[in-house]
């Protein structure tokens, strides 16, 4: 008898999973919404604006027209490269702060964008190398190789790899190269005009077609990032304990880099450093769908793009009829964004 009112009376609580899915998905789908929003009102606004009617047409049915090239031309590459970088960045810094346990951790703190910058004037200053698509291969290589070396660095501990190692070793590299890229840059003054140009964050000026030929890099980043979300979970719990439940850590933690590498290298290729994107929409994401990394995970991915087209979509505005980067958008109006959160919100930590 007991046994039955129990669980009539459970029965009409709220299941508390049912709940959380619904919120999760609930998240998702204003997200989805917010980016579609996002993506008309990129290829809409800019130094000529186009109406909606007119934008339709040009991608349904285009007839040579002024506004069809401005849109299918400029704006719709433009537009997917926003969508792109902002996917990686918000992914990758879901990724990295999973795996560092850290907060305030962001894609830059293994060494990805000071590694792409590094080689980047290596290249212009001792290869002579000045075409982007040469400079594009070797920022690349420089996250590549520079995420591989903080990630050997972490595990040289008497303790092994940790995020308190990695984290450390990340900062240290960092540090290392951005000296070293500055002696450099300072030794040549060709190397100063052509870093300006390529160390702003922008979706536009770079390489044609480096949408279409980063994203098999970004398909196989994000397929990474979904294989290493359960892996994260269990992470979380520790070392010690994810160990004792079988987790396989070191692969784990190669799977995590691999995919923070091709994601965060993707978008530094793209649209030179882009900063904030990724330190910020992890929290928001948490926010929205709670610890669980297979929701988190995705849920930021969606929020970079949207935040990464919202940036670019104001810097075309505040300066017309020129306009702002969306680095230089992002970093004036994310700080301050980031401090309040910090200020008035609890960080939640996965």
């Amino acid at each position: 008898m007991r046994t039955g009112t129990l669980t009539r009376a459970r029965a009409g609580r709220p299941d508390p999973r049912s709940s959380a899915r619904r919120r999760r998905l609930v998240a998702v789908a204003g997200l989805l919404l917010l980016l579609a929003a996002a993506v008309v009102v990129s290829l809409a606004v800019g130094t000529k604006p186009v109406p909606l009617h007119v934008v339709w047409t040009a991608l349904t049915a285009p007839t040579g027209a002024e506004d069809d090239v401005l849109v299918r031309g400029l704006r719709v590459p433009r537009t997917l490269l926003g969508v792109e970088v902002g996917v990686a960045l918000g992914v990758a810094g879901a990724l990295m702060q999973g795996h560092t346990r850290n907060p305030l951790a962001e894609p830059g703190l293994l060494g990805v964008s000071a590694g792409s910058a590094f080689l980047v004037v290596v290249g212009i200053v001792v290869l002579g190398i000045t075409g982007t698509g040469g400079l594009a291969v070797l920022a690349f290589v420089g996250a590549l190789l520079a995420s591989v070396l903080v990630f050997q660095l972490g595990a040289t501990g008497g303790g092994g790899r940790t995020p308190v190692t990695l984290t450390l070793a990340g900062v240290a590299v960092t540090f290392l190269l951005r000296g070293l890229t500055s002696a450099l840059v300072l030794s040549d003054t060709t190397a100063i005009d052509l870093y300006r140009f390529w160390t702003v964050g922008s979706l536009t000026g770079r390489l044609d077609g480096v949408g279409l030929q980063i994203a098999p890099l970004l398909i196989v980043g994000l397929g990474l990032a979904a294989l290493n979300a359960p892996a994260l979970n269990t992470l979380a719990l520790g070392d010690d304990l994810a160990t004792g439940l079988g987790q396989d850590i070191r692969t784990a933690r190669w799977t995590g880099l691999a995919a923070i590498t091709l994601l965060a290298g993707s978008a530094v290729v793209a649209a030179g450093p882009i900063a904030f994107v990724g330190l910020m929409v992890p929290h928001l994401a948490r926010r929205l769908t709670g610890p669980d990394h297979r929701w988190s995970i995705p849920v930021a991915g969606l929020a970079g793009a949207v935040l990464t087209l919202v940036a670019d979509v104001l810097g075309r505005l505040v300066a017309r009829p020129g306009e702002v980067e969306v680095g230089i958008v992002l970093a004036l109006v994310g700080a301050p964004f980031f401090i309040m959160l910090v200020r008035h919100q609890r960080l939640v930590t996965a």
